[in-house]
């Protein structure tokens, strides 16, 4: 087991592997910004390196400065949370060339999944579904572009083969619309991503966003911890999250898990990651692999009893995965409430000085915060201040604990969107089970403030 760990993000995540390590015995050595200075982490630690100025790529996406960082406290190993440089092969590959062992998969492995397009054709190899589309990469070809199009049925969706985080995706109903969406989106993909490259596949009308959380070990050990459902979102960005996912049939989720952990070993990947699904009409469909630990987390953790964290710093030790895929079962039901500093209907960003935070707390409630009375909330990053996780033995006990959770937390000083989560949580659809990913969306315009 590794002695020293060097945490290479921020906010809540970054407290969170704190946590796991300071459980394994393990020494963490904290990274921050200048303008992260004041974080609990940074204040809770026994080391701590300032690695620049606020602004992400002379700090966070710093990566000689992390990798300097990691020398000078003789770390072992370097821990990228989520976002960031997480999901950076040519990090991981720096990492592991200065000597330090990266936690998360191979570069390789990275490389294969990060691209939307090698990681559909690894898929389809594995026997994993994957939604219609082309075969790869589209060309300069007009014409063979229509005949794909026309092959697949419309509407389709050109989307960014670097693409990610929702961005670098055009819906196309029409013919007449097909050439000028996908030069318009290998532009965008290009200036956003550096890698003009796009494809196409069937849209899908109203599916579900469902995930597979898998954990595999160096030892060709791999196993699944059942599903998330994250279709509450805004933008592609996921709001609610919550597991397991209502009205999908268990043998369903084992044969979708047991094909993504086939995969696994396939690739030879190594620790966490999410396999996500769009899944319509009783059918799932592979949209892309996500090659960390996700945000939501904690609600596969509440309900499997595993904790995934500490399992990936084992993995990433060389330890074998503790548990067969006979001995995970999943029980109960649990909830997650992102909670950002913003308005809770126009969304705009409310950074600035917390006045009064008050969490909540009791039976099945877990927060997930670096946050604290006083502490300033930097413009410079994501908006997410924090997550609040319920788990009841029943979807009906999860909300109702969500709903006293919500109405007991304070938060003052700044705008957060506990209102909406609120709302949210006695709206009748929501909380009937199954709501498709453009139902919030849909539910946010018949609700404009």
């Amino acid at each position: 087991m590794f002695k020293k760990i060097l945490v290479a993000n921020r906010g809540e995540i970054a407290l969170r592997i704190q946590r796991a390590c300071s459980e394994l015995g393990i020494k963490a050595v904290m990274v921050y910004s200048e303008a992260d200075r004041e974080a609990k982490y940074v204040k809770l630690a026994e080391e701590a390196v300032c690695i620049g100025p606020a602004p992400s790529s002379q700090s966070y996406l710093n990566m000689p400065a992390i990798i300097s960082a990691a020398e000078v406290t003789d770390s072992e190993a370097i821990h990228p949370g989520y976002g960031f440089l997480s999901e950076n092969a040519n990090f991981a590959e720096r990492v592991e060339q200065s000597g330090f062992q990266f936690i998360g998969p191979s570069p390789e492995s990275i490389r294969i999944m990060g691209d939307k397009v090698s990681a559909k054709q690894a898929m389809i190899k594995a026997g994993v579904p994957c939604v219609p589309g082309s075969d790869g990469e589209l060309s300069d070809d007009a014409n063979a572009n229509k005949r794909i199009a026309r092959a697949i049925g419309y509407p389709v969706i050109i989307k960014a083969a670097g693409g990610g985080g929702g961005r670098g995706m055009r819906v196309v109903h029409t013919e007449a619309a097909l050439v000028n969406a996908i030069q318009m989106t290998k532009a965008e993909a290009g200036a956003a991503f550096n890698n003009p490259a796009v494809y196409m596949e069937k849209f899908l009308q109203n599916p579900r966003h469902i995930e597979i959380q898998i954990l595999a070990d160096k030892h060709k050990n791999a196993v699944y911890l059942g599903e998330r459902d994250c279709s509450m979102q805004r933008r592609h960005q996921k709001v609610i999250e919550e597991s397991p996912a209502p009205g999908i049939p268990r043998k369903l989720i084992e044969k979708i898990g047991e094909r993504c952990t086939a995969a696994c070993k396939k690739i030879g990947y190594r620790g966490a990651g999410t396999f996500e699904f769009l899944y319509e009409n009783g059918e799932f469909y592979f949209i892309e692999m996500n090659t960390r630990v996700q945000v939501e987390h904690p609600v596969t953790e509440f309900t499997t009893g595993i904790d995934i964290v500490k399992t990936q710093i084992m993995v990433a030790a060389g330890e074998r995965l503790p548990f067969t895929q006979r001995q995970i079962e999943m029980r109960g039901h649990a909830i997650e409430c992102r909670i950002n500093a913003e308005d809770p209907y126009k969304f705009v960003p409310s950074p600035g000085r917390i006045t009064m935070w008050h969490p909540p707390g009791g039976p099945g409630v877990r927060v997930d915060s670096h946050v604290y009375t006083n502490y300033f909330v930097p413009p410079n990053y994501d908006s997410m201040i924090g997550k609040i996780i319920v788990y009841g033995d029943t979807r009906e006990q999860a909300m109702a604990r969500m709903r006293t959770a919500l109405n007991e937390t304070v938060i003052e000083g700044i705008q957060t969107n506990i209102a909406l989560h609120r709302e949210l949580m006695v709206d009748a659809k929501f909380m009937g089970g199954g709501t498709n990913i453009h139902y919030l969306e849909e539910w946010l315009a018949a609700h404009k403030r």
